[in-house]
């Protein structure tokens, strides 16, 4: 096998953790020693063992002259455990080839340098656009302290998410529903708008058939209407937390904190307000499964990185039934939110496309 074959099978490694290690990046690792693979490793949680930890553990013994494979610089730093370069210097391996450097300014050339310094061969950029890829959202969270923002929609082939009475259940098919809630599993927090709340009353958990991860989930309620009795009030599945202004009730509040909802209130409320608080909170990833209005607010602030669009084989027409995207819109087509579709798939009978949102 060659290098790239070792450091696919860390990528892998990696992958299988999407969802389980925010704030921290998807990591994996592979150990080989003369052309063997002795030891292999993925980061699992935050505040956990690094991949290289894990995959030196198993290596035992066998670690010393051997090359390991880690597709992200080891870290140098004292975080919530020790630095993996120095235990890849202490087990005396001979050879790094790391896929990509860290964005993270502590650690950022700094683990590969150290490791060249105590006579370590290292080599670097072996499968790095995939390993760039699988941290897309790291990446992002690092460089701009914002959660990485993907709305999600669903509507008809017409463009309708619901009928001109309002009646929206059900637009997509139970597979792509399922889909949504494998989606919920994988990001840290979840958004809807107060307008959401009201009409539907939904939980905002994840629903799968063997469990997952319930995301934190955050409601833009700006005059504090939150019913006390609501799922997500009441229901203790899930962290709930309320943004809203400085003007709204006290006693509201005070309500809903007893009830163990956590209500956060800003001078400035806007989209780029709430977006910086949650990077404070360590939020790394969010899900924005809001109405027309609240999807609006996020399209006009340029506060999306990626767009997942379930559409259905259905048309309801109507030229007051609402469409996915609210608010007042633009003037001019260049001003448009540009994307790049990164993926098209069939989900039961609708589609799912994935796109990006354009830089610049």
């Amino acid at each position: 096998m060659k290098d790239i074959d070792y450091m696919k099978l860390a990528l892998t490694l990696a992958e299988q953790t999407r969802g389980q290690t925010s704030p921290n990046p998807m990591v994996g690792s592979v150990v080989v020693k003369d052309g063997a693979i002795v030891g292999m490793g993925a980061h699992l949680k935050a505040g956990e063992g690094h991949a290289e930890v894990n995959a030196l553990k198993m290596a035992g013994e066998k670690a010393e002259g051997a090359t390991i494979y880690v597709t992200l610089e080891p870290c140098s730093h004292y975080g919530k455990t020790p630095p993996c370069a120095d235990l890849i210097i202490e087990k005396q391996l001979k050879r790094v080839v790391v896929a990509t450097v860290d964005p993270n300014p502590e650690v950022s050339g700094r683990g590969i340098k150290r490791l060249r310094d105590s006579g370590i061969t290292v080599d670097v950029g072996v499968c790095e656009a995939e390993a760039i890829e699988l941290n897309r959202m790291f990446f992002h969270f690092i460089q701009t302290k914002r959660p990485f923002v993907t709305m999600k929609t669903a509507s008809t082939l017409d463009g309708k998410t619901a009928t001109v009475t309002g009646e929206s259940k059900w637009i997509t098919g139970e597979e792509a529903r399922l889909d949504v809630h494998r989606d919920r599993h994988i990001h840290d927090a979840i958004l809807v708008g107060i307008g959401t709340v009201l009409s539907d009353n939904p939980a905002l958990t994840t629903r799968l058939p063997n469990g997952g991860r319930n995301p934190i989930r955050i409601i833009l309620d700006r005059h504090l209407r939150l019913p006390e009795s609501s799922q997500v009030a009441c229901d203790q599945a899930a962290k709930t937390w309320v943004f809203t202004t400085e003007h709204a009730s006290s006693e509201k509040e005070e309500a809903l904190r007893m009830l163990g909802v956590d209500v956060i209130r800003l001078r400035d409320y806007s989209i780029p307000s709430i977006l910086k608080e949650l990077g404070k909170r360590r939020v790394m990833t969010l899900y924005v499964e809001g109405g027309q209005e609240v999807n609006g607010s996020f399209i006009k602030e340029r506060a999306v990185n990626q767009v997942i669009t379930y559409v259905a084989p259905k048309m309801i027409g109507g030229k007051n039934a609402p469409t996915s995207v609210g608010g007042e819109g633009i003037p001019s087509i260049n001003q448009a939110l540009e994307l790049q579709v990164i993926d098209v798939v069939q989900v039961g009978q609708d589609i799912k496309i994935t796109s990006l949102v354009k830089e610049g």
